[in-house]
């Protein structure tokens, strides 16, 4: 086992923790420079400037996230599942052989379609660590949702929904936006939100159960101020309702404290247990799969 540095580069933002031999996380760095603030072939002067005096000679460093797209430093391709830590440890994509490599994604192909996650299957091995688990169904909530399944610590099937931007589409820019509030300032209605699960989960589909935030108003049916928590209710049953899920599952839900409350509201409308976790297991995973290297 060696000192890592754990780095997780997305779209968005920059974040890492100094992790020494035993697990422990002896310091953590954030920064604005997602990978769309950094100009090709600027990656390498960004981490310098970002973490070169964390990297002392044996410090390995592992890299997960959008670093490894074809937008990012440089692309990892997708290890195909089923995959455990072994393969991804197979898979990296050396940036300095020995020293700096970025961790790639998963792939899977489900009726001739593809479907990937990158950056997500480093917090699920994480998760494996933290809970002790070794099979699991999880969900990573947000922007695009993911459903991952894991069977003796492999991941085996995993699927994304689009819930969080078809939310922000609808609440934005559909006639809907102009009978909700022009921002969520409101705290969120937990009786709406649980009303549009309801309704999503018995509904003919989201089509059709998303105008329905519209006449409810028009008809003094809901207030206003909780429109926003009940079309949130309305694609988050969506999504639910496509998992087949079954009254006394066990779901672990990594995400924020938001978005694990209110995914764990809805799961409860199908008599099943959500397990929250935060969204901080990726350095679990990170050193996981670095004490699965050879020689390490």
């Amino acid at each position: 086992m060696t000192r890592l540095l754990a780095v997780d580069w997305g779209t968005s933002s920059l974040r890492a923790a100094l992790i020494d031999p035993d697990g422990n996380v002896l310091d953590e760095r954030a920064f604005p420079r997602g990978i769309l603030s950094v100009a090709a072939g600027e990656f390498p002067a960004v981490f310098a400037e970002c973490f070169g005096d964390w990297m002392a000679p044996g410090t390995l460093c592992l890299i997960s996230g959008m670093a490894g797209s074809r937008q990012g430093w440089r692309e990892a391709p997708y290890c195909p599942c089923p995959a455990g830590f072994g393969d991804i440890a197979d898979r990296l994509e050396w940036v300095e052989p020995g020293r700096i490599a970025i961790v790639p994604g998963l792939s899977i192909e489900k009726h001739g379609v593809p479907d990937v996650i990158r950056g997500e299957e480093t917090q699920v091995f994480g998760a494996l660590q933290l809970l002790g688990l070794d099979n699991a169904r999880l969900v990573l909530p947000g922007t695009h949702s993911k459903w991952v399944r894991v069977a003796e610590r492999r991941v085996t099937d995993f699927s994304t929904w689009m819930t969080g931007e078809i939310y922000a589409l609808l609440r934005q820019h559909s006639i809907l936006a102009r009978m909700l509030p022009e921002n969520d300032s409101q705290p969120p209605d937990a009786e709406a939100f649980g009303q549009g699960v309801a309704y999503a989960l018995h509904g003919p589909g989201l089509l059709h159960t998303a105008f329905s935030a519209r006449t409810l108003a028009l008809f003094n049916r809901i207030q206003t101020d909780a429109l926003p928590s009940y079309l949130s209710g309305l694609v988050i049953g969506e999504e639910l309702k496509s998992q087949r899920l079954q009254g006394g599952d066990t779901v672990v839900v990594m995400g924020s404290e938001a978005l694990t409350e209110r995914y764990g509201q809805a799961l409860a409308q199908l008599g099943v247990t959500a397990q929250p976790l935060g969204d901080n297991a990726t350095w679990r995973g990170l050193r996981a799969i670095a004490d699965s290297l050879p020689g390490l």
